[in-house]
């Protein structure tokens, strides 16, 4: 559950608004007229729909299938993306033109793109959208995969958000899902092809894998399924204005469905993030009211459990966030093992830790960093990670990841830690067992305790301020004394900066504070609350011996010490010493332990104004003279207020002392002097005032500066941190560019391997038919007289089988009557001049024998060719004409 800002019915309200002045754009079969450029969307009206399309291998005929069934004035724009021949020009707009009435454009530079129009890449591009116009880039390499479908796909989900469309259809290869992945972040929905109907299914059952298709259909039936999504998008946007007040019910019956069926309770999640997710799953099934989407449920308890799926997030990856896991590793760990005794095992607890990237993430980081300990000493560590989803945990324990997660780390890591499987990594041995995953819901179960780390990575964000009030200082209670909190980029420990120290705010590293009180009492899961009695019960039964000195200690701060209150940076009261009635006193209506709402009237603007002096210069502040008590018994006070920097574990609290001063009484004034009243005493009363306005004033402007410096800071900060990530986009930028080229380079080796391989394949062929037509005999030796490769019908003249290739040919038994055939070979070799005789069998038939020279391309002698003509007929014939000519003679 990602990103809180506006409901999606807002949003919906937004995006499709504008779909009144253009009713074709809902529903895919409608017949209107086309709209004119006129009609080109103002700030008043967003724009019509944009269907990203990507294909690859048979791409062609489901595109063809696709448009067929779409209609010319169908109100929405199609931009296709396929992989093409970056060397051919492309002809992809004219064969599609064929098969539809929509105008179909090959993308040209900052083309803007039209409703009801279809817009296809060219070849040798990637192409972007930006505000509805495409955008052409210059491809890295200008061969191999380049991944234009996840290019294109990323851009159109920055684009259009919540509106985004993907459709995967034919193609080989993955290229698409990280797209997919985009889309689905932003709130889009995505189509795949029937990996069955598919010519080639790679990239459907890619998609489909990684768990990322809304709806898998035919390619067929895909226009009308995105026809039914937008219909339903823009019947809920009417129906807007009566949800609120109408189906409020109906959002907390869905929850309650939920809880039944899962055991989860999603109430406390934040409510326009679970109603986003339930109003994709009623547009995947053309639910118009949540109502009706209620008793879906009841009817279909399968859906429960695939609006459970949707509701859990699991975006992660490995070191996401790397200089915050950098600090992890350089700073947190180091900080732990200090006061750690060798030998010993840290505790760690990851919790969502969906497909348990994270988890393994800390399990490598703390190798790395035990690598650093000096003197090396032997440190363990167990990781306890959890997470709601039953398949994500499998899906962890199996440790395999795809063959992407190379861009997410090091090389160096991903060779040590990681063993190369067919199409994946899997985590090495070494690191699989620190790490237990177990399924675990942080809100209802137990947690664990007495932990060293605890990472909770962009959960915080989904829950309900109220819940995180109770989960923050759940996780300070599982902590060691001195423990690690590591959270995500958009998450902080919020007001409990009590509970937590800040090690490195930047990456979001805490470190817990010891508290002698805590500031309200821990709200502990049920089935941890369950257990509580019994402990009580043990606990009860553990009663310290009694100390001398501490008792002493109590009675002299209770009777003679001066009355003195610790809070914290807000001036929410902590711990109370000595009476205090005289100063402060509960203020009317809800119970209210700050310093500022129970300080008494007359002492409520000096104790606020040194409160705020001591936070900014660090030091004691004292006020003297200040009058507290009732009218005609008034006393004079003095208040020291310091912030406390040691012990460490009450660092960054204030102490407020307060000191009774002994007032000497006026001596009573007789004649004249008594009578001289009050004219003095006004007049002393108003410069008093004056004062104490000056003051205010000086203390006003203080604070404002105060304010205008720290808002100076925070711009500056959020300015380092734009630059920041704007650096570390463009290094995953670079990164994905280096695997796409290197993809790219791959491919094309593997294109030009396979076309040499038909070449060969051919030649091979061309060769064995050859030799076989002319009947003669063919045997290829090398260098040293051994056989290479024997050709059909090389049997009728040696021994042979195909196990003899690389035995000498001297060796086969063969029927030819030519003991010097070897010895001849070898003078060939030696001579480069060919050899030929004829050599008859021992049964009569007779061989026209050549020996050659075995020349390659290079012109390198490689050994000798022996070829064997039957010459049989030949010679019978001249045998023949002999005899004849013999006979003749004798006449």
């Amino acid at each position: 559950m990602r990103r809180n800002t506006l409901s999606t019915l807002e949003r919906k309200a937004v995006i499709y608004s504008g779909m009144k002045k253009h009713p074709e754009a809902a529903d895919i079969d409608t017949k209107t007229d086309r709209p004119s450029p006129s009609d080109t969307p103002s700030k008043k009206m967003p724009p019509f729909p944009i269907v990203g399309i990507g294909a690859s291998a048979g791409g062609l005929e489901a595109l063809e299938q696709f448009l067929r069934h779409v209609t010319e004035n169908c109100g929405i724009a199609f931009v296709i993306v396929q992989h093409l021949d970056p060397t051919h020009k492309g002809i992809m707009p004219e064969l599609l033109q064929r098969v539809t009435a929509m105008e179909v454009f090959q993308v040209r530079d900052r083309m803007k793109v039209k409703p009801s129009c279809v817009y296809v890449i060219p070849p040798n591009k990637d192409m972007s959208i930006l505000h509805g116009v495409l955008h052409l880039f210059d491809p890295t390499a200008t061969r191999g995969l380049r991944l234009p479908i996840d290019f294109f796909f990323q851009s159109l989900a920055a684009d259009r958000h919540e509106s985004s469309i993907g459709v995967i259809l034919s193609g080989m290869g993955s290229d698409g899902t990280q797209g997919l992945r985009a889309i689905k972040e932003n709130g889009g929905i995505a189509f795949v092809q029937d990996p069955t109907s598919a010519k080639f299914d790679s990239m459907p059952k890619s998609a489909i894998n990684a768990g990322l298709a809304d709806i898998v259909a035919p390619v067929e039936e895909l226009p009308g399924k995105i026809s039914d999504f937008l219909r339903h998008a823009l019947v809920i946007t009417r129906g807007e204005a009566r949800l609120e007040k109408k189906d409020q019910s109906a959002l907390e019956k869905v929850l309650i469905l939920l809880r039944a069926k899962t055991g989860n309770d999603f109430s406390l999640y934040k409510k326009n993030t679970i109603y986003r997710r339930i109003e994709r799953r009623m547009g995947i099934h053309q639910i118009d009211q949540i109502g009706s989407y209620v008793r879906y449920l009841q009817d279909n308890p399968q859906e429960i459990e695939l609006l459970f799926k949707e509701l859990l997030i699991g975006v992660t990856s490995f070191f996401r966030d790397p200089e915050a896991w950098e600090q992890v590793r350089e700073q947190a760990i180091p900080l732990l093992l200090e006061s750690y005794p060798a030998g010993g095992c840290l505790r760690a607890w990851s919790t969502g830790c969906s497909t348990g990237e994270e988890a393994y993430s800390l399990a490598i980081v703390f190798k790395e960093a035990l690598e650093q300990v000096k003197p090396a000493r032997h440190f363990t560590m167990q990781i306890f990670a959890t997470d709601l989803d039953q398949d994500a945990i499998d899906y962890a324990r199996r440790a395999a990841y795809p063959a992407k997660i190379a861009a997410e780390m090091t090389p160096e890591r991903l060779q040590r830690f990681f063993t190369k499987d067919v199409g994946s990594y899997r985590v090495c041995k070494e690191i699989r067992e620190m790490v237990t995953f177990a399924t675990q819901n942080v809100i209802m179960d137990a947690p664990f305790t007495k932990l060293d780390i605890l990472a909770c990575r962009n959960l915080l964000i989904y829950l309900t301020p109220e819940l995180q009030k109770k989960v923050i200082p759940l996780f300070h209670y599982s902590l060691n004394p001195g423990g690690v909190l590591f959270l995500g980029s958009a998450e902080s420990v919020s007001t409990f900066t009590d509970l937590f120290a800040p090690l490195n705010t930047k990456s979001r590293l805490f470190r817990k504070r010891e508290l002698l009180l805590p500031a309200e009492p821990l709200s502990f899961p049920a089935t941890l609350v369950s257990q509580r009695p019994g402990v009580s019960k043990g606990l009860q039964m553990m009663k310290p011996a009694v100390n001398i000195q501490s008792l002493a200690d109590q009675l002299l701060l209770q009777h003679y010490s001066p009355p003195a209150v610790l809070t914290n940076s807000r001036g929410d009261i902590l711990y109370i010493s000595g009476r205090t009635g005289k100063y402060l006193e509960p203020a009317a209506g809800k119970a209210n332990w700050n310093i500022f709402a129970m300080a008494r009237e007359e002492l409520s603007f000096e104790l606020g104004s040194a409160f705020q002096k001591a936070l900014r210069q660090k030091e004691a502040v004292t006020v003297k003279g200040l009058k507290s008590g009732a009218a005609g018994a008034a006393e004079s006070v003095d208040v020291t207020v310091q912030v406390i920097s040691e012990p460490e574990s009450l660092r960054g609290m204030v102490m407020i002392v307060f000191r009774d001063v002994t007032t000497v009484p006026e001596k009573k004034k007789t004649g004249r002097a008594s009578s001289r009243p009050s004219g003095n005493a006004a007049m002393a009363e108003l410069e008093q005032e004056l004062q104490h306005s000056r003051e205010e004033l000086q203390t006003t402007r203080e604070e404002m500066h105060s304010s205008q410096e720290e808002l100076t800071s925070t711009n500056e900060e959020l300015q380092s941190l734009n630059e920041e990530l704007q650096s570390t986009n463009e290094e995953l930028t670079t990164s994905r560019e280096e695997m796409q080229s290197l993809n790219e380079e791959l491919q094309t080796v593997n294109a030009e391997q396979q076309a040499k391989m038909d070449e060969f394949s051919r030649v091979n062929d061309d060769m064995r038919n050859l030799l076989n037509s002319t009947e003669i005999v063919t045997v290829f030796l090398d260098n040293n007289l051994h056989i290479r490769r024997f050709t059909t019908g090389a049997d009728k003249l040696f021994k042979l089988i195909p196990g003899d290739v690389g035995r000498p040919l001297s060796d086969i038994v063969t029927d030819l009557l030519y003991p010097e055939m070897a010895a001849e070979s070898r003078e060939v070799l030696r001579t480069l001049a060919f050899s030929e005789k004829q050599i008859s069998t021992a049964d009569g038939r007779w061989y026209s024998v050549r020996i050659m020279p075995y020349r390659t391309m290079e012109n390198v002698i490689a050994g000798v060719v022996i070829t064997f003509a039957n010459i049989t007929a030949a010679k019978k014939l001249e045998t023949e004409l002999r005899e004849e000519i013999k006979k003749l003679k004798g006449l």
